[in-house]
This record gives structure tokens, C-alpha cells and sequence, in this order.
């Protein structure tokens, strides 16, 4: 196997260019390739997510300025010419701190590893030429999906609903680079208290040029923080070693407070993944009961096993298990959490490759998959138990649809409008028809849909 690339550049291609090939998730191939790489340094880990992130958010713009000088079509490009190409441009266009000679001159390199001389001219001349044109962002069409860079079905069906404006907020939102949100671990510490532990870190209080690292709470949950300019990898922080927080957005957390877990519940977190909803439950339940947390993966529960260690849970039980079969045992559970496999469209801030990644017929899809497995999650429900259906899309094919199918299906159940126990902000996130449903562009976080369904007695 080659060595791993030294260098930021070429780490973000690489990166770019698997991404392409592979079936992988954006985070966990980052994770691979950096950790693998081992020798950048902090500010060259952070110039390679500014790269990989930064062209993935906006690729079809960038594709239309790589169209504008290039006579040859943007899909006949060499797959990995094409995101050196990108790369280039993104340097050019959004990053105003490197020289474009930099820019430049960085791309070509790159382009000796993998093309032949004919290729590297072309290169060359093209981002020379990108680089004299004196405003390069004039280039970008009116057209929202091009300027905003999303595929054009999406922001379709977004205007049909929202309206070209509100679709124009949303695309922004989706385009801005979110806060680190923590949610509190409120077994071993409080919110105020960590966020004077947090200030307190070493680093915490430097600069990186204009920015500087700011902290504020949350409006949305009671337990969480925003962090702005974090310059010290989250692990670092002597809080997180004492397992004070886990990293969780604020809709994200709104599933677990709907769901209302209490001491001593059975509660099913039916799929789990890393466990930041079966930690929360937990901190919910004062860890006293038990929570079943359900993956297909047993790598993914493994890593949730450490992770409960870390945060002082004893309540949680890993359980591999495949959602698209029945239960073998003869379980029932007080409360149920599905956080249902989505097309995760809402949470495009955090994953930007999910845009070039999705379609409608996926999302159907996912909507046909949801529907099966609340169907037969909800079975294991005791009379008068409580379920929770939360996903990080916010596409009503993904949303009401799938509840309304369920419960034409299902007579036992209905949607459960108590929620008195929830703050008023929170409350406030709710519809008409007792639907949770965030926004980006609205309520700064990731896009979620949640419902609270109970069944009769």
C-alpha cells in the first residue's frame, strides 16, 4: 500500500477522490485518512478540512467556474483532475488568505502524481486563466442551485414548499459552517459548571487571525452548549476526559427529552450507532433501569461500550441485532426510541456530501424502510408505553407520510400531544399537529423531524 500524503493538499484529494469511489461515510473516511497520515500538523489538519469541507459545500458552484474557462465538459474531466480542479478554484474563490500563485502552483503539483504532461498544461492554463479574472465569484449564475450549489431536484422541491426566498435562507444555513454543540453530561456536572471547566482549558482563549473561540448555551435544550473556533481537538479537553459531555446537536437531543425516559423505565434505543442518544436516555433516568441500545453494528456498539465507560453509565446494554428481522426474545419496553436510518438531509452543515449523494428515489426509499421498522419496532411497546420516531430529515416523505401510513395500519396507536414536561422554547419548535420539526435557517441547528406516539392501554 502507498504511503499516505504528507501534505494538506493532497491529503483533501485524496479524501475527495475516495469519497467518490467509496461507500463510506464523509466523517469516518476523514478520520481514516488523517489518522493514517499522522504527520500534519494541527494547522495543516485544519487547512485540510477547509479544503475537503469547503469543496464539498460548494461543488456544482465550483464546477460552473471550472466550465466557464474550460473547454472541456465538466463530466469528461478526469474524476481526480477534476477535484484538483476544485480545489484549485475553491483557493482562488473563498480562501483569501493564500496567494494564487499558491493556489495555483499547489494544483499543478498535484496534478504530475496523477495525469500525464497534456493534463498538467491543461491545469495550468485554466487556473492561470481563473486566477487574472479580477472577480471570479461574478461568474456564479443567479440560478439558487448553482449559486447556492445543490442539485437542482433539491432546491426544486424546497421552493415548492418554502418559497424562493426561505429556500434561499436555507441553502445558506446549510452552507454555513455550524458550531461544536456539546450536550452536557448532567450525571457528572452541570451546564454552568462545564462551561466554566471549559474556559478554563489550555488554548481555550487563543486567536487564529480574526477569529476568536466563543461559548454560549443553547436556546433549544436545557443541558446544551455552543462552541465557535475551537483550536484544541475536542478529546483533548480534561472535561471530556472526565466524560463532563458528549458531542451532540440540539435537535438531536430534543428526541431523547421528547421520549421523557424516567428512573427505572425499560427503555429500547433501537438504533443506537455511537450512543448519543442511548447516553442521554441514561443521563435522563439517572442511570437507574435499563437501556437496550440495538445496532446492526457490532464495531459501532463496541465504541459505544468505551463510551458509556467514559461518561459513568452502568444502565446501557449493547445489542447487535438487525432491525429488518424480528426480535428473537420476548422483550417489551416501557419507552422506544427510533431514530430511523433518513436520507440525513437536515443535517447537510455537518455532511455536505450528502447533497451529491441523495436523490428522490432515495428518499422514498428510506421512507418505505422507516415505515417497516416503526411498524415492527413499535410491536415491542408495552399498553400504554411511549415511542419516539425522530429522523435528520426534514422531508415529508421521511416526516407525516410515514407516520400517517403507520398509523392507518396500526389502531393501538396514536400521536401523543402531552408535553408538559418540555420548556417553553422547546414547546415552541412544535406544530398544529404535534410534529417537532427544526431548521437550520430558523432554530440554528440540524434539520429533525420528531413525534411522540403512544399506545393504548
Amino acid at each position: 500500500m502507498p504511503p499516505m500524503p504528507q501534505d494538506p493538499r493532497q491529503t483533501a484529494l485524496t479524501v475527495l477522490n475516495r469519497l467518490e469511489r467509496e461507500q463510506i461515510t464523509l466523517d469516518t473516511l476523514i478520520d481514516d485518512v488523517l489518522n493514517t497520515t499522522g504527520a500534519l500538523s494541527k494547522k495543516d489538519r485544519a487547512l485540510a478540512n477547509a479544503l475537503i469541507y469547503g469543496v464539498l459545500r460548494h461543488q456544482r458552484r465550483l464546477d460552473f467556474i471550472i466550465s466557464h474557462f474550460s473547454k472541456t465538459p465538466i463530466k469528461k474531466i478526469d474524476p481526480a483532475v477534476r477535484n484538483i480542479l476544485r480545489l484549485g478554484i475553491f483557493q482562488l474563490t473563498d480562501m483569501t488568505r493564500i496567494p494564487d500563485s499558491a493556489a495555483v502552483n499547489t494544483s499543478v503539483n498535484m496534478a504530475k502524481s496523477v495525469a500525464p504532461p497534456w493534463v498538467v498544461r491543461y491545469v495550468n492554463g485554466m487556473l492561470r486563466n481563473a486566477s487574472r479574472h479580477q472577480d471570479l465569484a461574478a461568474i456564479s449564475s443567479n440560478d439558487l442551485s448553482i449559486s447556492q450549489s445543490f442539485p437542482r431536484w433539491m432546491v426544486n422541491r424546497w421552493i415548492k414548499r418554502f418559497g424562493p426566498i426561505e429556500t434561499g435562507d436555507l441553502c445558506e444555513a446549510f452552507n454555513s459552517i455550524p458550531p461544536l454543540t456539546l450536550r452536557t453530561n448532567t450525571l457528572v456536572t452541570s451546564r454552568d459548571d462545564l462551561m466554566a471547566s471549559i474556559r478554563c482549558e489550555d488554548g481555550m482563549t487563543g486567536t487564529s487571525g480574526k477569529t476568536m473561540f466563543r461559548m454560549e448555551t443553547s436556546s433549544v435544550s436545557p443541558v446544551a452548549i455552543r462552541l465557535y473556533n475551537v483550536f484544541k481537538p475536542i478529546h483533548r479537553f480534561e472535561s471530556f476526559k472526565n466524560g463532563c459531555f458528549q458531542v451532540q446537536d440540539e435537535a438531536a437531543q430534543l428526541a431523547s427529552i421528547l421520549l421523557n425516559p424516567e428512573p427505572g423505565d425499560k427503555v429500547l434505543d433501537a438504533c443506537a450507532g455511537l450512543g448519543g442518544k442511548s447516553a442521554h436516555l441514561a443521563q435522563l433516568m439517572k442511570n437507574k433501569g435499563t437501556v437496550i441500545a440495538v445496532d446492526i453494528n457490532q464495531k459501532k456498539l463496541d465504541r459505544l461500550d468505551d463510551e458509556m465507560k467514559r461518561l459513568g453509565i452502568s444502565i446501557v446494554k449493547p445489542s447487535v441485532h438487525d432491525l429488518n428481522r424480528p426480535f428473537l426474545e420476548d422483550h417489551t419496553f416501557d419507552k422506544i426510541l427510533l431514530d430511523a436510518p433518513c436520507s440525513g438531509l437536515g443535517v447537510i452543515r455537518r455532511n455536505p456530501d450528502v447533497k451529491w449523494r441523495s436523490s428522490e428515489k432515495h428518499i422514498n426509499r428510506c421512507a418505505e424502510r422507516q415505515l417497516d421498522f416503526l411498524s415492527r419496532i413499535s410491536e415491542k411497546l408495552k399498553p400504554g408505553g411511549t415511542l419516539v420516531y425522530t429522523v435528520c430529515s426534514m422531508e415529508p416523505e421521511e416526516n407525516e407520510q410515514v407516520i400517517r401510513a403507520f398509523l392507518s395500519r396500526k389502531n393501538p396507536f396514536y400521536v401523543d400531544r402531552s408535553i408538559n414536561h418540555l420548556t417553553k422554547e422547546t414547546a415552541s419548535l412544535f406544530d398544529t399537529t404535534a410534529y417537532l420539526r427544526t431548521f437550520p435557517h430558523l432554530h440554528r441547528t440540524d434539520g429533525f423531524f420528531s413525534v411522540r406516539i403512544k399506545r393504548k392501554p
